[in-house]
């Protein structure tokens, strides 16, 4: 049986969050993501890519260690960024590739790493058009992990147990 990735709360956010900032930011808008030193200091945290190839016992450090009201103000500028990119999109806009230039920004930004877990994603953004951008990161991504957050619930309720760091 495969043994899937221990996932706590925070770090679900903190994927979906920086899988947004660089998709829209870089990729849609081309332009710099919001993530920056400050964001990261903010945060507490030390890394900046979105996450993807944390082990178990890394998960659960960044988990405990990340400063979750930063990480809240976080998501939150980017989810406002993402609106506004969003309203600033022409129908014509939405059959332009993603530009090869930006996805190597991403990756020269730290947005992702050369682990396999991780450089995947820019083949996978770079096989779309800014249609597909916006279909994949703040629609179908959020929803598949909001499907964690459900049957993190009902666990938590049928064991009538809290977690606490």
């Amino acid at each position: 049986m495969l043994k899937t990735k221990d996932e706590t709360i925070a770090w679900v956010i903190w994927h979906i969050a920086r899988i947004e900032d660089l998709t829209k930011n870089m990729l849609v808008a081309e332009k710099n993501q919001l993530f920056n030193a400050e964001w990261k200091s903010r945060m507490n945290i030390s890394i900046t890519d979105t996450g993807n190839t944390l082990t178990d016992d890394e998960i659960m450090y960044f988990s405990h260690s990340i400063n979750i009201k930063e990480m809240l103000c976080y998501w939150n500028a980017v989810v406002e960024s993402t609106k506004e990119i969003i309203n600033n999109l022409q129908a014509e806009d939405m059959k332009r590739k993603v530009s090869p230039i930006d996805l190597e920004r991403i990756l020269d930004s730290g947005g992702v790493t050369k682990q396999k877990d991780s450089i995947w994603l820019l083949d996978f953004w770079g096989k779309k058009d800014v249609a597909g951008i916006l279909l994949m990161p703040p629609t179908r991504h959020v929803i598949l992990h909001l499907n964690d957050y459900c049957k993190w619930k009902e666990h938590i309720r049928a064991d009538k147990k809290i977690y606490r760091c």
